[in-house]
């Protein structure tokens, strides 16, 4: 009797995930198959997964309408740089944190895990006098700065995990051989962290590449604006949108993301579970 109880509990559980990945997956599908359809199948009163005459048409002109490549540009230049400094910064704090445990770092983990809480229209207002003052208001290295600033705490967080998953006792030896502080960090510590340390750093990435609240409060030149923004440009006045070049773009800016994620995902999940697993 257990056993076919515990057999339903599995069966249920299973279709509970194919549910969800279905509701995860619809949007997408969707998304991909509105981009390849031509006006006529778009504006049909039966519509059907797949179109029926697959077109590139809405590709061609979601390029001419709008400056995608030139906002592509703009996102890709925010989101490394954005990436690349809040790792740089966040490597040594986590190291920090997790190897000089003290009410401090304690604190510090708790300061970090309530700060992703805050809504972003609480942060918007004071980032934006703090970069008028700077004048960095409708700048790239201004939107990165913010970047950096909301993606320090995760990231800070995901590489305490990867350093407290690093055993101490190799860092011990490495300095009974002989070894300096830094040589051991650099030959020992360092080496392991790597793969921490580009999850991170992709993570990073991901949020950056698809951030638009603040790309779209601190940018106002079109030259400047990053792709999240530039795709709100196939919406009118009216709120009647261009929806198979919008589709189109939709798409081309999604897959990224999801390349990258894919990618990561592994290395995303072993980080959340490396900071409960002690050496």
């Amino acid at each position: 009797m257990s056993v076919r109880a515990g057999g339903s509990v599995r069966a249920g559980q299973y279709v509970a995930l194919l549910g969800y990945l279905v509701f995860l997956a619809f949007p997408f599908l969707w998304l991909v198959s509105t981009a390849f359809k031509p006006a006529r199948e778009l504006g049909s009163l039966h519509p059907t997964w797949i179109p029926e005459h697959p077109t590139l048409d809405n590709f061609r002109k979601a390029f001419d309408e709008q400056p995608l490549l030139q906002a592509a540009g703009n996102s890709l230049t925010a989101a490394l740089c954005a990436a690349l400094v809040a790792v740089v910064i966040a490597t040594p704090m986590a190291y920090v944190t997790a190897r000089r445990r003290s009410r401090l770092s304690t604190a510090t983990t708790g300061w970090v895990v309530i700060s992703q809480a805050f809504p972003f229209v609480l942060l918007i207002i004071p980032l934006f006098l703090v970069l008028k003052r700077l004048h960095l208001i409708n700048s790239l290295w201004g939107l990165v700065m913010v970047y950096v600033v909301w993606a320090l705490p995760f990231a800070l967080w995901m590489l305490t995990g990867y350093v407290r998953a690093v055993p101490t006792e190799l860092e011990e030896a490495a300095s009974v051989d002989g070894a300096g502080r830094l040589r051991t960090l650099v030959s020992v510590t360092a080496p392991l962290l790597a793969p921490g340390i580009v999850a991170t750093a992709l993570f990073a990435f991901i949020t950056a590449w698809n951030e638009f609240f603040f790309a779209l409060v601190l940018l106002k030149t079109p030259e400047k604006q990053t792709l999240p923004v530039v795709l709100t440009h196939f919406i009118g006045a009216e709120g009647a949108a261009d929806l198979g070049p919008l589709a189109a773009a939709a798409f081309l800016a999604t897959l990224p993301s999801l390349v990258v994620f894919a990618i990561i995902q592994r290395r995303i999940t072993g980080s959340l579970l490396a900071g409960a697993v002690k050496s």
